[in-house]
């Protein structure tokens, strides 16, 4: 039985916007969020066809959500998707930062250009989202910024040095905006997931092979929504500039 049918709605009355929610962590932690109560800006690059999805679907709950289109890591893009979202429902009171990229390549064959993209859409693209949705956050009186990091910015990993220090830097712009935001009333925090039952392009990542945890499994996309919509709950307004691991025991930080 869902929240919807129980009546259990913490998050009624409230706009959520997600990013990189068309598919995995991000189209999960639509459904939490719409589950709770939320009505749902999604954002997604290009894939049109699975946003209306997950739009169709949070209706289908007898939710509200909206589908919007854009690359984050432009400034215009980003103004724009927040500018929908405010239309549409009014305010903004939680954002959750999930859109990444997570390729792989040694060092040596590493270039700038890839380097360049994953620091884009990692730490450009929260950068632009926080400024650009500051002003509803702040007239919310209970905003709360999600961040979505990863495991291996604690622990490292073979062939992912772009990617190992975009989700660092991450936790560091975390830490930065909990400090400055916390006047205005918005809690920020960062959820770092560990390895994770999603469909990925390619082949696996090689860290996966050798990454072990005490839950002796691999985690799914919803344990990982259940942690943020916690973040952006009632229950959570005395955490803030914290990361939360969501691993299994993989990481004991």
């Amino acid at each position: 039985m869902t929240d919807m049918q129980t009546g259990e709605r913490e998050l009624q009355g409230r706009v959520a916007l997600v990013t990189g929610a068309s598919r995995n962590i991000g189209r999960a932690i639509a459904l939490a969020l719409a589950e709770g109560g939320a009505s749902v800006i999604l954002t997604a690059r290009r894939d049109r066809a699975a946003l209306d999805e997950v739009a169709a679907s949070i209706e289908t709950m007898g939710g509200k959500a909206i589908g919007v289109l854009g690359d984050l890591t432009r400034a215009s893009d980003v103004e724009a998707i927040v500018q929908a979202g405010m239309a549409a429902f009014g305010g903004i009171d939680m954002l959750v930062n999930n859109a990444a990229v997570r390729t792989e390549a040694p060092i040596e064959t590493l270039t700038l250009e890839t380097w360049r993209e994953t620091m884009a859409l990692t730490l450009d693209a929260p950068f632009l989202m926080v400024k650009a949705a500051l002003a509803p956050l702040a007239r919310s009186g209970n905003g709360a910024v999600v961040n979505i990091g990863g495991l291996t910015a604690y622990t490292g990993a073979t062939h992912r040095a772009h990617v190992v220090t975009a989700k660092a830097g991450l936790d560091g712009l975390t830490k930065a905006l909990a400090t400055e935001l916390a006047p205005r009333a918005i809690t920020v925090n960062l959820v770092s997931p560990g390895l994770i039952d999603t469909v990925r392009e390619g082949h696996q990542p090689h860290h996966h092979a050798t990454t072990a945890n005490l839950a002796g499994r691999r985690g799914t996309p919803e344990e990982v929504a259940a942690m943020v919509r916690f973040l952006c709950g009632p229950g959570a307004r005395y955490v803030t500039g914290q990361t939360l691991h969501v691993n299994g025991g993989a990481y004991l930080g």
